[in-house]
């Protein structure tokens, strides 16, 4: 996708992209076996680039590379930064703070991140953290009841983020889910 394209462009572009319900997001943590996990998603799953540790020339070709896997396995990417940038880099949308934007997946830790998410028209909330992680230890957790009340408030659908894995998922049921560790670092 051009760089120049407007979001009504965009919309015209791909007016049937469908959101995954499975999403893997890249960390630092999980760099080292990302192939190996894309190659292991199913067809119609979802991955979010986000590599905020590398330089941003060396964030570039990382990118190129695990979007190429992406596209040979049907697999929806997403780039954690502004919408306009992940239409230059070629993203089917972004990732991050809530935007105004079609095709943006945007961050929600509570009710006021929903709201604004509703109020700017996300295409989906990646709703978090809902059970304890390994990236933020000891940290308050939304678990199963607050997720689901904090859901029901949200316009769009709300993916869940946060200590997610298959058998956590299923406590969930209903709704999309995206892991680090939970689909990256795992031996299955």
């Amino acid at each position: 996708m051009a760089g120049a394209y407007s979001d009504a462009m965009l919309r015209r572009q791909t007016p049937s992209l469908s959101l995954p319900d499975l999403w893997l997001i890249s960390d630092a943590r999980n760099d080292a076996g990302l192939e190996r996990a894309l190659r292991r998603l199913p067809r119609g799953a979802g991955f979010i680039f986000r590599h905020y540790h590398l330089p941003d020339a060396q964030r570039r070709a990382r990118f190129q590379m695990l979007a190429r896997i992406c596209a040979a396995r049907g697999i929806a990417v997403f780039l954690a930064g502004t919408p306009q940038q992940a239409r230059r880099w070629g993203a089917h949308g972004s990732y991050g703070p809530p935007l105004p934007s079609t095709n943006r997946l945007a961050t929600a830790h509570g009710l006021p991140d929903i709201a604004t998410a509703n109020r700017t028209g996300a295409a989906a909330i990646l709703l978090s953290p809902v059970f304890p992680t390994r990236s933020h230890p000891g940290g308050k957790t939304l678990g199963v009841l607050r997720f689901r009340l904090l859901a029901r408030r949200a316009q769009m659908p709300v993916i869940a983020l946060g200590g997610m894995t298959p058998v956590s998922a299923r406590r969930l049921r209903g709704h999309g889910w995206a892991a680090i560790d939970g689909l990256a670092c795992r031996d299955s």
